[in-house]
């Protein structure tokens, strides 16, 4: 299988699982957020940001960095499985107890406490599987990570349906999390042992001071990343209460469940990329200008047809209790085509050994949005922290495309972006005199018009074709 090939094939197969996971999260965020209210779905969805910014501290960086290294040199799984495990003992300990001491220096509500502890657990046993995962995809094996991350999919939902049934608090829903997680290290240990090798304990001081050293970056990155794009939902929880999180999360989560198109491709092309830069300097342009490319044009068009048809989809989602999300998401939604390119552009940085420039944008990026969120949202609300969003991301595009363009390659933006643009134009002027019309139909036809247009425009070479074939 050669690398176009194994690209395919590993993007196939996450895309697959990540369409059914984020179907099945669909309804689970539909189901929980209409019995929960914008009270609860508030609650909730800030103890997973909370935890969220927390768990980094959980893997200091050691994912990105074992899928790179093992990569590289597969003799190094038992190293790094042996070592990162007992590290990661530690870490997990040193995590919980921070989320725990803060929240309750916080002053948060006994029901949000408990909350917070149960999906801090849940945070505790994801550290062990995400390292587990990191080997699946170093060996370029991304169909083990993707039936884990169709049977937690699987879980949640059934989780969350028998909740609903019995009536559970947003506690009970918090509990899901906390099985689900021990559900899913059982199944990567499982496979980790049968097709890799058996994780056995080991303290090599030789080995922990460079990798702890080498994955520093990754760790610190991370961190700023998260707090770049969480810290909204926690400032709109001190400032403006539960109800107001709920309205935001609820346009949020919408784009959360869309990062899956661009972890999927960053997640093929990472092991890749990570190999072309000691092997193929052509092969690893190549793949930068295609990714560029590709994610614009799946991009753009999400943004455009989400703008026109958002009172829609919350409605058809949430019901009429999360109307005030319209416009979030109409706001929200434009931050997709420039994280799309992000994303891969940062994934591009760390596999060329450019973590530290990753830090130092992510950084910039963190102090913008939180500058930003403490003006905007005291006046405006969850208005404002949808607007220091799309402002972040912008900014952090801007940073990565000019430094990318420096140590990869320059890239001519007008040719890859004014024949997607004129479709979407022309896609978008077809959903606005239309929008009576069943949201299905409406957005398969759009699909349609969409590529229709593109290939008349002959946006795709013959390159292009022998790719996809």
């Amino acid at each position: 299988m050669n690398t176009v090939q194994r690209i395919a094939k590993n993007s196939l197969v996450l895309l697959a699982s990540n369409i059914i996971s984020k179907i099945l999260g669909f309804f689970y965020v539909m189901y929980i957020a209409r019995y929960l209210g914008a009270e609860g779905f508030g609650i909730l969805s800030f103890a997973l940001a909370f935890t969220g910014i927390f768990s980094v501290f959980s893997d200091l960086g050691f994912g990105p960095l074992t899928v790179r290294e093992v990569a590289r040199d597969k003799s190094l799984v038992r190293k790094y499985l042996g070592n990162i495990t007992v590290i990661k003992i530690f870490l997990v300990i040193i995590t919980f107890a921070l989320i725990a001491i803060t929240i309750n220096l916080l002053g948060y509500p006994k029901q949000t406490i408990k909350v917070v502890y149960l999906i801090s657990l849940s945070v505790v046993f994801d550290s062990f599987t995400i390292e587990f995962f990191s080997i699946f995809r170093a060996f370029e094996k991304m169909e083990y990570q993707s039936f884990g991350q169709i049977l937690s999919s699987i879980l949640m939902l059934v989780g969350a349906l028998f909740a609903i049934s019995q009536r559970f608090s947003v506690i009970g829903f918090a509990s899901i999390y906390f099985i689900v997680s021990v559900f899913a290290l059982g199944y990567s240990f499982a496979v980790c042992t049968w097709k890799f090798s058996l994780p056995k304990l080991e303290l090599d001081w030789n080995f922990w001071k460079p990798t702890i050293k080498e994955a520093l970056p990754f760790f610190l990155s991370a961190v700023v990343d998260m707090i770049a794009f969480k810290i909204d939902i926690i400032m709109l929880s001190m400032m403006k209460g539960d109800m107001v999180v709920g309205w935001y999360s609820a346009a949020y989560r919408l784009i959360e469940a869309l990062m899956f198109i661009p972890a999927t491709f960053a997640g093929a092309i990472y092991p890749v990329l990570s190999n072309f830069y000691v092997s193929s300097q052509e092969s690893l342009k190549l793949i930068y200008k295609k990714s560029f490319k590709y994610l614009f044009i799946v991009g753009l068009p999400i943004a455009v047809g989400t703008t026109i048809l958002a009172h829609k989809i919350i409605l058809f989602i949430y019901k009429s209790g999360f109307t005030h999300s319209i416009i979030a998401l109409q706001i929200l939604i434009w931050t997709i085509p420039i994280i799309f390119l992000s994303y891969m552009f940062g994934t591009m940085l760390a596999s060329v050994n450019k973590q530290f420039l990753a830090l130092k944008i992510n950084f910039l990026c963190m102090i913008l949005n939180i500058t930003i969120n403490l003006i905007l949202i005291p006046r405006y609300g969850y208005i404002g922290a949808s607007i220091a969003t799309v402002i972040t991301t912008l900014l952090s595009f801007i940073l990565f495309f000019r430094f990318l363009s420096k140590f990869i390659y320059k890239i001519q933006i007008h040719k890859y972006i004014l024949k997607p643009i004129m479709a979407s134009t022309i896609m978008g002027l077809f959903i606005f005199s239309f929008t009576r019309m069943n949201i299905f139909l409406l957005v398969c036809i759009s699909i349609v018009i969409y590529f229709g247009v593109l290939i008349l425009l002959k946006t795709f070479s013959k390159k292009d074709i022998i790719l996809f074939k």
